[in-house]
């Protein structure tokens, strides 16, 4: 079995899991990948999420091997036969355990910003992967779990070495798992995108289901007669929308398209993220990089929101998105506001360039060197309001801890100045 991404996993999963649904349970992610995981499921089952933070206790001169585990609330799982055969002294014990103690803090701290983490005493828990090939770390979280006082623990995986899925069995009341491949090496080669997943999307969705953000709602996008899926989200006082063109590869599944798309709900905005092509065209990978094509739906999406939403609006785009969305905003009907390209191909829109109207702001990481020339050829070509901005030591993808943070800020300062101030 193959899944699409992590978005696509989850919501197979949760087909699996629907029995649980009547059991209130209580969903958690292993951060960071299974977090996008458990979000999908958390929704199926209308089920709080949470993460499950915990830290893999590993003897001081072989740290691979782990004599424990520690999670929040003062939870200490200690294996005393691994402690006895390792000759782990009480002091090593004690060192390692202080200092594990401190980042698991930090990192709950983080993830929620700050809020409580949910209780689980008495609970059916859902502990939540992407995958499953050691297991050490998903047998830590649910002895955890237990620990915290959960009365039923799932383990639930998209896909696990099927050895290893037999022996966390013996750890869990149930174990639900989608496919035990024979030939298992490795979690990400039964993704098509497989791509990293950012404490920044981590901290997102957890805000989405806390309150935070407002909830998406699946539309059906009229582009020039073909339909296509989207995920409009609109919080109660918004100012404004921002309409998302992902690039090549992509789709509006993209963990970072999504995590700056919560950063704007926070702020106000409204967003769609939306698929640029069915999914028989994305087969003809021609159709990807065809930027007439893209432009064109992009702007017959724009023209859709336009008519159901009386806001102004601004267009995101990311690498081949960004040329589609300069392209249409060319247009002298595009009604576009502003414009914010990521990691962006602007030079892709060619000619079009000199005809966009609406404030453009460009972000490249500093370590994307060609990216930044590309993308300083195309702004000596705008004849528009314009900034380039370089994010130090960030690579084409914002990978890096915080990059992905400070592409969020510059597009909300951007959208919030020329669709919000502007309006008002």
């Amino acid at each position: 079995m193959l899944f699409t991404d992590r978005t696509d996993a989850g919501r197979r999963l949760a087909v699996a899991l629907r029995h649980l649904e009547r059991r209130d349970p209580v969903v958690l992610g292993l951060p960071r990948g299974g977090v996008p995981v458990a979000y999908e499921v958390a929704q199926a089952l209308r089920a709080p999420l949470d993460v499950i933070v915990v830290r893999k206790l590993g003897v001081p001169y072989h740290p691979e091997l782990g004599f424990g585990a520690i999670g929040e609330g003062g939870v200490r799982v200690i294996s005393d036969e691994i402690v006895r055969h390792a000759g782990v002294r009480e002091k090593d014990l004690v060192a390692v355990e202080r200092t594990e103690e401190a980042e698991l803090a930090r990192r709950a701290h983080a993830y929620r910003e700050g809020r409580p983490r949910l209780p689980l005493k008495g609970r059916a828990v859902v502990v939540v992967d992407d995958g499953v090939a050691t297991g050490a770390t998903a047998r830590a979280a649910c002895q955890v779990v237990r620990a915290q006082g959960a009365a039923h623990v799932v383990l639930a995986v998209p896909v696990a070495s099927p050895d290893v899925a037999a022996r966390l069995r013996q750890d869990v009341d149930e174990v639900v798992c989608l496919s035990t491949p024979k030939l298992f090496s490795a979690v990400g080669e039964w993704y098509r995108d497989f791509s990293q997943t950012s404490d920044e999307e981590v901290v997102s969705l957890l805000a989405r289901v806390s309150g935070g953000i407002a909830p998406s709602e699946e539309v059906e996008v009229d582009a020039g007669g073909v339909p296509l899926l989207g995920d409009l989200a609109l919080p109660g006082d918004a100012g404004a929308v921002v309409v998302f063109a992902h690039g090549s590869g992509s789709s509006r599944h993209s963990p970072r398209n999504r995590a700056v798309a919560s950063a704007l709900n926070r702020a106000g905005l409204g967003t769609l993220l939306f698929d640029l092509l069915t999914p028989g065209e994305e087969v003809y990978r021609a159709n990807v990089f065809d930027i007439g094509l893209l432009a064109g739906r992009l702007a017959d999406t724009t023209s859709w929101l336009r008519r159901r939403l009386p806001l102004p609006v601004g267009s995101f785009g990311a690498s081949t998105g960004a040329a589609a969305a300069l392209r249409a905003a060319a247009a002298a009907d595009s009604g576009v506001g502003a414009v914010v390209s990521r990691g962006g191909r602007p030079d892709l829109a060619g000619a079009d360039l000199s005809g966009v109207r609406a404030p453009t702001l460009l972000v490249v990481g500093g370590d994307d060197t060609t990216v930044i020339d590309l993308n300083r050829q195309a702004q000596a070509a705008l004849r528009c309001e314009n900034r380039l901005e370089i994010v130090p030591g960030a690579s084409h993808l914002f990978e890096e801890p915080g990059a992905l943070d400070q592409v969020a800020d510059l597009a909300q300062d951007w959208f919030t100045a020329h669709l919000l101030q502007d309006a008002s």
